[in-house]
């Protein structure tokens, strides 16, 4: 049997259940929660960047609003002990209490987070409780240590009738809360089995049959434990995992010392509360409650500070209080231990042992925008791609730019390093002061900072006295009157900007490490000491410079998700539940402004379905018109202004057909065809027996332009290019006719110009008139874009200019864009050369349109037009909104579309093939699938009365698709074997009467 997996399986489901507690927190009104959160810090400073931390969670809904937090530092500045921090909590609770027993029916929950952080000094200034854990959390914010331990606790309130539970705030402690049922008077550690192994290097204790505690065990050997008593048949302890739970009643009793009469005492608290006594929570407090425990003994106990006369009598009164309650064991398992302690159990947590917790989703990588698959850990950093790093280091908070690499065994911290080589075994840690100043402290991973000169412990890969002896320093250079401990050495010097105090840190390690003579200029400079520079930190600039570096990799991950063309949803998640700052929308908006298109577009476009209201609005349109504009600017300068010495002909007119496609629809629309190419089998058609497309050109004498569209009835005269140049309103009756003149260079698309000096040029003024014959508007035979085409056909011949095929295309499509419609190129191909015609393209801004003329042979050809026919529905349908619904989900990078874009090209070449073949049967059947792909890309392409117009006539079709874009407009149908086109007429009129559903004649041209 695997216990392990069995282990770690438990666990998942244990935190599956903790994070469902959490959440219920956040939203259920009577979900049991914590009535006080009280975090204890070192000092006031530490204390407000705890604040902040908390206030963040708050407003961003991540904490329970119902909960009273506070975060409480020692009184005075003075260090006075986990237990003097405990009884500071219960004086912050009676204070605002408005209830004499101001601890019943209350829980609370205490974090003691006030420690120095000697052994982890990257973690001194904003507390271990805030250190970075290796994991992503659900919502999208990085963990920390009190994130988990808020979570993992989130059920523990439902488990006690009141009371407090209080938490060392270096411990991560993994258990199911269904495993605590604190039911009784006193107090209760909960303990974890784990292996004597384990056990021998922290506390474990030893209980007796009824299950109270009776001794406590610090650092015993493994023959001693065994000796005790304290392993079990197992081989595993009862770890003292710091967590312990005191009831309203002892918490009563313990509020006596500080109080008379239930009421606070100044005098009685201070005797407590001072920097002399410094009671410890978990000595002076537990020690009473173990039922073999004795006066005695107790005054003996090692102290937090030292053993003085003040301690003593604390003592002597806590016992009385203390010594008449017992102290349960409550042993949870499974569950999971995990100390925070030293600077290289850290490193081997996150580079070695974090595969052990992927079962919490742990990962070695958080919140980088570095996609390379190497194996080094990090957690909030930001690395160049010609970065490079060790394996065996950890980042975190930090930026890596450049060539810089970082050797094996390295923790980096709160630091940007620059084209710079970090030592293999070296930690760097960077803080910004309260007097802006700087300083990049450095040590080797592996150093204990509590070592002394006296012991000749390790600093830097060297003993300290050898460092001192190579960097031509003497005891006296780093320390005063203090002991000589590594943690209060003046090492680090400050300057005034992180770069400088980098190259100092890196100066004193070859100083040390190289015997490189900097001893001068070293000593001349102020310098720190672990001690000073954690006490001196402006921890509120290294919490703004984390969210800074947290944003920036949030902004290029989103970049990335982009441009390797993940979905909004998977581009979205990158910003959490926190969502897009107003900050990080600037950035990623600027960002655009200096892109390529297809990031630029995109980042628009991902931002307009992330964001709401106008916003989302104008960043859509934005995304639009940066396709528009780029297509234009590119076109404009392909197609150079043309000098016209006169207008060549007094009469111009241009007769086309319309189109009917039949494959690879939207492959031919930017921005897909300018990064993939297109694809589009088509045909130009005739309806009625005609032409329907008309473009009449004539010069006058008057000196102006005058546009017409005869089958609307709008007619105007223009005398000036600033009204013509106005081409993109939708609803402008002149819009098609404006954008000729423009893309034919006769206008100038931007500049300003008179009109009577373009006119005097082109020798007279002229009459521009467009017409489609017995067509209604949105009927998706591609008659706009045609138009369009016969306009700069029609204006070439005028003006005596000879156009090329690609020239033709190109014009139109460059017309599509400056009237910002966004269409393809096949509607104009389709009309402006005759035939069936399969019509390709290769990815690019300008469009290499090759048009290849698929030659039937007569008989294939009289069958394909005697089943093919078009049925009307009577609806019409805006392509333009239509556009942006199909082309946006194409930028959006959701799947179906792109997988269907490729997939409808397929289709149309294989068409081809069958047509050439004179398989008519199978080209029907590809005609089918092509309707069902349609259809996954836009739904809105049938409606209820195009179903029903299928399924009126379903009996007699073989096969069916719509024109265009569908919803509206015309449908295509091939007839089955032995079905007229009247018989097909007839059905239609006779289910839909005088609706305007029915069945048009058409030719292939």
């Amino acid at each position: 049997m695997n216990t392990l997996k069995i282990k770690n399986l438990f666990l998942r489901q244990s935190y599956k259940d903790a994070w469902t507690d959490y959440e219920k927190s956040l939203t259920k009104k009577y979900f049991i929660k914590w009535d006080y959160v009280i975090l204890t810090a070192s000092n006031e400073e530490q204390a407000d960047a705890y604040r902040i931390q908390i206030e963040s969670r708050l407003k961003q809904g991540l904490l329970p609003s119902s909960t009273h937090y506070a975060v409480l530092p020692d009184p005075d500045g003075k260090r006075v002990g986990s237990g003097g921090a405990t009884f500071n909590v219960m004086k912050y609770i009676k204070e605002i209490s408005d209830t004499k027993d101001c601890f019943q029916d209350k829980r609370i929950l205490v974090i003691h987070s006030g420690g120095d952080s000697k052994r982890v000094p990257q973690y001194s200034a904003c507390g271990k409780l805030f250190s970075p854990v290796p994991r992503q959390l659900p919502n999208g914010n990085r963990s920390t240590l009190f994130d988990e331990l808020i979570i993992s606790m989130s059920g523990i309130p439902s488990r006690i009738k009141d009371g407090m539970l209080v938490l060392s705030g270096d411990v991560l402690l993994l258990f199911n809360s269904l495993q605590i049922d604190f039911q009784f008077e006193g107090a209760a550690a909960i303990s974890i089995k784990e292996n004597v192994e384990t056990g021998k290097n922290h506390g474990v204790f030893l209980s007796d049959d009824e299950g109270n505690v009776v001794k406590f065990l610090h650092k015993q050997s493994v023959e001693q434990l065994i000796k005790i008593g304290a392993v079990n048949s197992h081989a595993n302890v009862d770890l003292d995992t710091g967590a312990i739970i005191l009831d309203s009643n002892l918490l009563q009793s313990l509020f006596s010392l500080i109080s008379i009469n239930g009421e606070l005492n100044t005098d009685k608290f201070s005797q407590f509360v001072n920097d002399k006594a410094r009671i410890s929570f978990y000595g002076d407090f537990l020690f009473p409650l173990a039922a073999n425990a004795t006066k005695e003994q107790y005054y003996k106990e090692k102290a937090e500070g030292s053993l003085c006369e003040e301690l003593i009598e604390c003592r002597s009164q806590i016992w009385d209080v203390l010594s008449q309650y017992k102290l349960k064991l409550l042993s949870v398992s499974p569950a999971q231990f995990i100390h925070f302690g030293t600077t290289r159990e850290l490193l081997k947590l996150m580079v070695e042992e974090v595969s052990n917790y992927e079962f919490l989703d742990w990962n070695s990588k958080v919140i980088t925008n570095d996609v390379r698959m190497l194996s080094y850990a990090c957690n909030n950093a930001y690395l160049s791609e010609d970065s490079k790093l060790s394996p065996k280091c950890y980042i975190e908070d930090s930026y890596i730019l450049g060539n810089s690499k970082v050797q094996s065994n390295c923790v980096i911290s709160n630091v940007s390093i620059e084209n710079r080589i970090i030592p293999e075994g070296i930690t760097l840690h960077g803080l910004q002061l309260m007097d802006k100043r700087y300083v990049v402290r450095i040590y080797a991973t592996n150093d204990n900072p509590k070592g002394t000169l006296e012991e000749n412990a390790d600093f830097m890969t060297l003993s300290l006295s050898e460092f001192l002896k190579r960097g031509k320093l003497k005891p006296e250079d780093l320390w005063d009157d203090m002991e000589h401990n590594i943690w209060f050495a003046k090492l680090y010097p400050v300057c005034n900007t992180m770069e400088e105090a980098l190259d100092w840190a890196l100066r004193l390690y070859e100083m040390g490490c190289k015997g490189e003579n900097y001893s001068k200029e070293y000593l001349a400079c102020e310098r720190y000491s672990l001690f000073e520079s954690f006490n001196q930190a402006d921890v509120m600039s290294n919490i703004i410079w984390q969210r800074q570096l947290d944003q920036k990799i949030r902004i290029q991950q989103f970049i990335h998700l982009i441009e390797s063309r993940q979905d909004i949803k998977k581009a979205a998640a990158v910003f959490g539940q926190v969502g897009l700052s107003a900050n990080m929308k600037e950035s990623l908006l600027s960002i655009a402004n200096k892109s390529k298109l297809s990031t630029r577009m995109r980042i628009y476009y991902y931002l307009s379905k992330i964001l709401t209201g106008q916003e989302e609005e104008e960043l859509e349109s934005e995304c639009f018109q940066a396709i528009c504009d780029t297509i234009c600017d590119a076109m404009a300068d392909k197609l150079t202004d043309e000098e016209h010495s006169s207008i060549q002909k007094e009469f111009v007119q241009i007769e086309l057909p319309a189109r009917i496609n039949w494959g690879g629809g939207w492959s031919d629309t930017p921005p897909y065809c300018t990064e993939h190419g297109g694809t589009v089998l088509n045909s130009a058609i005739k309806l009625n027996g005609i032409n329907p497309v008309t473009v009449t050109i004539r010069k006058i004498d008057k000196p102006c332009i005058i546009l017409a569209s005869t089958d609307s009835g709008a007619y105007q005269e223009f005398t000036s290019v600033c009204e013509l140049q106005n081409c993109n309103d939708p609803f402008d009756a002149f819009a098609l006719q404006k954008a000729a003149l423009i893309a034919s260079a006769i206008i100038p698309r931007k500049d300003k110009a008179e009109l009577d000096s373009i006119l005097t040029k082109l020798g007279g003024g002229f009459y521009l008139a467009t017409k489609v014959i017995g067509i209604p508007r949105g009927s998706g035979l591609g008659t706009s874009s045609i138009l369009a085409g016969a306009c700069i056909k029609g204006l070439a011949e005028f003006l005596g200019t000879e156009l090329t095929e690609n020239e033709l295309y190109t014009k139109v499509l460059y017309m599509e864009q400056i009237m910002s419609t966004g269409g393809g190129w096949q509607d104009q191909v389709g009309g402006l050369t005759g035939g069936i015609k399969l019509i390709t393209t290769k990815p690019g801004i300008i469009q290499d349109i090759h048009a290849e003329h698929i030659h039937l042979e007569e008989k294939v050809l009289e069958e394909l037009q005697e089943r093919m026919a078009l049925i009307y529905t009577g609806q019409r349908r805006l392509a333009r909104n239509l556009l942006r619904e199909v082309v946006g989900k194409y930028i959006g990078s959701d799947e179906t579309s792109i997988e269907v874009l490729y997939e409808i090209q397929r289709v149309a070449v294989m068409m081809k093939f069958e047509l050439e073949k004179g398989n008519i049967d199978a080209f029907t059947k590809l005609l089918n699938e092509h309707w069902e792909l349609s259809k996954r890309l836009d739904a809105g392409c049938t409606n209820t009365c195009i179903d029903q117009i299928f399924l009126s006539c379903q009996d007699m079709i073989a096969g069916k698709m719509i024109c265009g874009a569908g919803g509206g407009g015309f449908l295509q149908v091939i007839l089955k074997k032995g079905y007229s086109k009247e018989d097909l007429r007839q059905r239609i009129r006779t289910v839909f009467q005088d609706s305007g559903v029915d069945v048009w004649d058409c030719e292939l041209v």
